[in-house]
């Protein structure tokens, strides 16, 4: 049986830190962080029920892409709709439901 030595592990770089730093906070300029730009933009309300969010339950206000395209995240924030995840399912499932009841 081998013994459990220390292990030698390798930090990043402070570079590489605060990188990752920006990221979390949602301050790096990309495509990853389209929540917390909307969520700026549009602020902490459902867009379809007007229901506000307070930090503790902002979890369940989710951003709707309006044309369904994911990777369609302008600076503007004109692809995005924040909605509660109820309106958000709803949002979906009616286009399944217009689907299925016109026979497509």
């Amino acid at each position: 049986m081998s013994s459990r030595g220390p292990r030698t592990v390798v930090l990043p770089s402070a570079e590489k830190a605060a990188a990752l730093v920006k990221q979390m906070r949602g301050e790096v300029d990309d495509n990853s962080n389209y929540r917390t730009k909307s969520l700026k933009i549009h602020g902490q309300v459902c867009a379809k029920c007007g229901r506000e969010f307070d930090q503790a339950s902002l979890n369940l206000l989710t951003v709707h892409h309006k044309d369904g395209n994911h990777h369609n995240n302008p600076p503007n924030g004109s692809n995005w709709e924040n909605l509660c995840v109820h309106c958000h399912e709803d949002e979906h499932s009616r286009g399944v439901l217009g689907e299925y009841l016109s026979g497509g």
